[in-house]
């Protein structure tokens, strides 16, 4: 699809005082009924052009991953699946964009900022190793913490390798053993993270409490600068059985479009928003008319949905800003907010919003 070279960005909020020259204005009762038939006619419109190809659908039924051999053969190249896990805030995203070399997946300092599995590749002559990356095992609390710690479990089944990591600015402990103990630690590899927040001497001392898990392997890395993610390239390649290619070699993040544009505007808002609203905010696209994205985030409170806005729509108009300075440049983005009462702690709510 053509982009055209410019078109005005265009943010909304629902606070008329909002102040930003390319703002428009939405009020929170929105005509919910329009903007549902425009989207069956778009929906209508697809399943027409999708009765096509229901055939090469039928095909690929059963297959998490549909056809992606893309005509490789057996032998050669090595491929394989890995699983990241550890405990929130841990490094994890950080280290799967290091390793992948493109963001990939959104990162924060604050905890559980992953909540769905979100898959990054890496391609080389000889290899293709395909991450999951998965959200900070942790005792859940709401629907929503038992969903996330549901998938990072899960995703730990049918892959070839798994990679524990840990912070080692914190140490280990009894977080990290609970961890270890959903999955066989003796054929994992533990990656021990920010190491270059920690007095080098300690290293080792690190090194020497976490190999009581008896893993396969161990790695001290730094996500953040790169170091020693080189050699756990290296050894995870070596681990990989031969096998297809499951993406073609120029892709480097499976997650649809939207998605990953609502996941842009949830990473902003965790930078901009304070503390206590990480846990509380949802975001997803309802609207894809490429270059204009409309996409709306929920919160649990209405005294949270003013934080969300800011004064005169300054919180919306800088996550606005930020997101569209990671899109290709054209795009028109709508962001409006919806309070929708402890959606965290209802199961309907979670699986609605796609966790």
């Amino acid at each position: 699809m053509d982009r055209p070279d410019s078109v005005d960005p265009l943010m909304s909020t629902d606070d008329p005082t909002a102040s930003d020259p390319h703002a428009e204005v939405t009020d929170d009762e929105l005509d919910l009924e329009a903007f549902e038939d425009e989207l069956d006619d778009v929906e209508d419109d697809e399943d027409d052009e999708g009765d096509e190809d229901d055939e090469d659908d039928e095909d690929d039924e059963g297959d998490e991953f549909g056809d992606r051999t893309l005509g490789v053969q057996e032998g050669d190249l090595r491929s394989g699946f890995i699983a990241i896990v550890g405990r929130p805030n841990v490094g994890k995203s950080t280290l799967l964009n290091a390793i992948c070399g493109s963001k990939v997946s959104i990162v924060s300092d604050k905890p559980q900022t992953t909540r769905t599995r979100v898959r990054g590749v890496l391609t080389r002559p000889g290899s293709q190793l395909v991450f999951v990356d998965t959200p900070g095992l942790h005792k859940a609390v709401t629907a929503l913490g038992e969903r996330v710690n549901a998938t990072a479990i899960d995703s730990m089944s049918d892959v070839d390798a798994v990679m524990l990591v840990i912070d080692a600015t914190a140490g280990f402990g009894s977080g990290d053993e609970w961890v270890a103990s959903r999955f066989d630690v003796s054929k994992a590899i533990v990656v021990l993270n920010k190491i270059d927040r920690i007095d080098p001497t300690k290293i080792l001392a690190q090194l020497n409490a976490v190999s009581k898990l008896g893993a396969a392997a161990y790695f001290p890395v730094s996500a953040r600068t790169g170091a020693g993610v080189a050699e756990l390239v290296a050894h995870l390649v070596g681990l990989m059985p031969e096998g297809p290619m499951y993406f073609p070699d120029d892709v480097v993040r499976d997650l649809p479009e939207p998605e990953w544009v609502a996941e842009l505007v949830r990473e902003q808002l965790l930078a901009v928003t304070r503390d206590e609203l990480p846990y509380s905010i949802a975001t997803r696209v309802t609207e894809w008319e490429w270059p204009r994205v409309r996409c709306e985030i929920i919160v649990e409170r209405d005294s949270q949905k003013g934080m969300v806005i800011g004064k005169k729509g300054a919180v919306l108009k800088e996550v606005g800003t930020l997101v569209r300075k990671q899109l290709p440049e054209g795009v028109y983005i709508e962001l409006f907010v919806k309070v929708d009462k402890d959606w965290q702690r209802k199961p309907d709510r979670v699986e609605r919003l796609g966790y």
